[in-house]
């Protein structure tokens, strides 16, 4: 007992302190250790376990909340209307842009709206038009673009 308070409720009040953590700043991985905890203050009250053993209950339900979390946020894919919101580079593939310096298989820039991005593939010199067809990294893969000529 600390001044008055039995341990069982102490893990019990930790334990709530933790979802209300988890509610501040959502990851959700606190909320798992907090479960642990209120499920480990509920046994020490109920069996007045000692410090010892409460601490390997926590540890043991702590790990199997987060492999029993683990599986249940697996199975949930998340569907979106745009799959490539935050996959900046990979919106990019398919656009024409202007390279603002030769473009070789290792190095070259082009324009992308108002900034300049890596680039390589081509070859193309500076101001060719150039189609982006894939991303490496930060570094657009790029190959000349093709246009018929006039009639």
């Amino acid at each position: 007992m600390i001044d008055g308070i039995a341990p069982g409720w102490l893990w019990l009040i930790g334990g709530l302190l933790l979802l209300m953590a988890e509610l501040i700043a959502p990851g959700v991985f606190l909320l798992f250790i907090g479960a642990a905890a209120m499920i480990t203050g509920v046994f020490v009250l109920l069996f007045g376990l000692g410090l010892a053993p409460a601490l390997a209950l926590f540890a043991l339900y702590t790990a199997v909340a987060v492999l029993i979390g683990r599986k249940v946020y697996a199975n949930q894919a998340v569907n979106s209307p745009d799959p490539l919101l935050n996959d900046r580079g990979a919106r990019l593939i398919g656009r024409v842009v202007t390279a603002t310096s030769p473009i070789d298989a290792s190095h070259g820039r082009v324009r992308v709206g108002d900034s300049e991005w890596s680039a390589r593939g081509g070859p193309a010199a500076a101001g060719d038009q150039v189609r982006i067809t894939g991303v490496d990294g930060n570094c657009l893969r790029v190959e000349i673009e093709r246009s018929l000529p006039p009639a």
